[in-house]
């Protein structure tokens, strides 16, 4: 089966659960109509049906070819990238000024979910390329955004991030990659990449690469690093290309998944070095890399939504095409199809609803980062990046999770056709897995979120999106509707328990660090449980008070989230603040 976006369950995520219909009578967006985000949805989905989906397969089997340098991608994938940018779909959300749309990021959110679920390793190369856009537009010079920026937002040219190395894959601070100023103010660098995505590919004409490097007399650590433009080709005066620089792809990697993607060794220094570019200040290369992380961490979220989805409607599909076994009770010949099994319902009805719980998490990151940069009033704006930078953790990490766990249930709905690969839930189980890893670990992001997100203002960011989930709670008790089940008790403990957690974390950031980090991930799992859970369950009350047509559905898809996955947070709350002692005693366990 193909892909087809679910447009209408896109909106309620992106107009209730995210918030983007309160930000907009709020005055946030300006005069951004919201009736836009529905046809451009529409239009993205076509174009993913069209055009993306049915490439997915084909460069999974093909994969990349390198052979001298140059890489040759999928067959057809040259084509559909030039069909993409010319339909505007790589400008969907960049600056006006420099050819963009200037459309809210929440709305590109959505479309990267789009084009994540058609086909994950072809929307790899634009979401690098967002985080180069947002990068040079933040921090580069006014000469360089005028040669690189617009041919970076219309999509003529693409982009990547340079951090890591063998010796330093999460430790960026360990990097050994040199740069030294020259005398005309450019500088020379030297030095291997590895892991680039899209660092050397046939769609484009020219690559432009932000390249992470040490001057020579910069402090250790993060503290001496500087961010470098550094193009595949020169641009010559007339914007027209000149010559090849010295940075090339010296190896690929064969990979468990993302097989149309290429993922490159990427050698800088064999004829001189390559010609750079400073980003920002010198020795400031982390702060200016980090505004490329954020964005490129809520995209890699995205991906775990979109796989997942399509995971889901794959399984969707086969569970009501394939007969075996009979219903409980059904008498007469003959099989039924798989569906009508409980065990293969709860399956499907977990994919459902974390996938969509997942979405919302992920819409609502881009919602709030939108109101940081467009709200007239500076402390709605300060407040909303502060919203942002907690949820952005939960929205790679939770996502990712979710990603894997729902491509891992659709094999298991496929059984032994699951395990081939003709079937396609292989490809789906095997391109997610590296979304748990790369844009920072998910253990990383569960650290982030105990040492910086929490503890931030004495917490008071976490307090806050708390006591909204309660408003939540209070409206889903308040409506007594008898479909909602358990859902208000759910969700009501599932707060209590998180709220006792996250001071339990806060008092030890500081005075008993290790006992925080025992605790990091299942905290992290705990949020996005319960974060989901409210989520899901404001979707619903919209659907019902807005009278949607089949608002029932999300009534039982909330109340399956919180009876069934939002309902494991009093369980997470005893292993975080339980499990530091059987955490410490690992070193007599595993190396005894």
């Amino acid at each position: 089966m193909t892909y087809r976006a679910p447009i209408s369950d896109m909106l309620l995520s992106l107009n209730h659960g995210a918030g983007l219909k309160a930000a907009l009578d709020a005055g946030h967006y300006g005069d951004f109509d919201a009736d836009i985000a529905a046809a451009v949805l529409e239009e993205a989905g076509k174009f993913a049906t069209d055009v993306l989906a049915p490439l997915n397969k084909v460069g999974d089997e093909h994969g990349i070819k390198l052979d001298a340098g140059k890489v040759t991608t999928a067959p057809g994938w040259p084509d559909a990238y030039k069909r993409w940018t010319e339909g505007g779909w790589n400008a969907v959300s960049g600056p006006e000024d420099f050819g963009g749309q200037g459309l809210p990021l929440a709305i590109n959110a959505a479309c990267t979910e789009i084009w994540s679920a058609s086909n994950v390793a072809f929307g790899l190369c634009p979401l690098l390329t967002a985080s180069a856009i947002e990068a040079l537009d933040a921090h580069g010079s006014d000469e360089l955004k005028k040669i690189y920026l617009e041919k970076l937002v219309t999509g003529e040219w693409t982009g990547t991030m340079q951090l890591t190395e063998s010796q330093a894959g999460s430790d960026v601070g360990a990097l050994r990659t040199r740069a030294e100023k020259q005398a005309d103010g450019t500088y020379r660098i030297k030095g291997t990449k590895i892991f680039i995505t899209y660092g050397e590919h046939d769609m484009t004409d020219n690559i432009v690469h932000f390249v992470l490097a040490r001057l020579p007399d910069a402090p250790a650590g993060t503290k001496g690093i500087s961010l470098f433009l550094v193009p595949k080709f020169m641009v010559n005066a007339d914007g027209s290309l000149g010559a090849r620089n010295d940075i090339f792809a010296s190896g690929v990697e064969h990979k468990l998944g993302m097989h149309a993607s290429p993922t490159c060794t990427m050698t800088m220094g064999d004829h001189g070095g390559a010609i750079g570019f400073l980003i920002g200040e010198e020795n400031q290369g982390m702060r200016c890399m980090f505004t490329m992380m954020n964005q490129a961490r809520l995209g890699v979220g995205l991906e775990g939504v979109g796989v997942a989805d399509r995971a889901y409607q794959l399984a969707l599909s086969y569970a009501q095409e394939r007969k075996q076994g009979r219903a409980v009770g059904k008498k007469g010949d003959g099989s039924d199809a798989i569906f009508v099994h409980p065990d293969v319902k709860r399956m499907l009805m977990r994919m459902r609803a974390q996938t969509a719980a997942a979405r919302t998490i992920c819409y609502a990151t881009a919602v709030a980062l939108d109101v940081s940069m467009r709200a007239k009033d500076p402390k709605v704006r300060a407040d909303a990046a502060a919203r942002a930078a907690l949820l952005t953790p939960m929205a790679k990490g939770y996502s990712t999770d979710i990603g894997n766990e729902v491509a891992y249930l659709g094999v298991q709905i496929h059984g032994g056709m699951g395990f081939i690969e003709e079937t396609g839930a292989a490809q789906h189980y095997r391109d997610a897995r590296i979304t748990a890893i790369y844009e920072g670990t998910n253990g990383i992001q569960a650290i982030d979120l105990v040492t910086r997100k929490l503890a931030a203002n004495g917490g008071a960011s976490v307090w806050a999106l708390l006591d909204e989930l309660a408003a939540t709670v209070k409206q889903v008790e308040a409506s007594n509707d008898p479909a909602f089940g358990t859902t208000g008790v759910k969700l009501r403990e599932a707060l209590e328990a998180l709220r006792r957690t996250s001071k339990w974390l806060l008092e030890r950031v500081t005075s008993a660090p290790n006992e925080a980090l025992a605790g990091a991930t299942p905290y992290l799992q705990q949020f996005g449980a319960t974060l989901g859970g409210c989520m899901l369950a404001s979707e619903a009350l919209a659907a019902k008070s807005d009278g949607v047509a089949d608002a029932q559905r999300y009534v039982s898809l909330a109340r399956f989230f919180a009876e069934n996955i939002t309902v494991q947070a009093g369980a997470l709350e005893r292993t975080v603040t339980e499990s530091a002692e059987s955490v410490a005693a690992a070193d007599a366990v595993l190396l005894g």
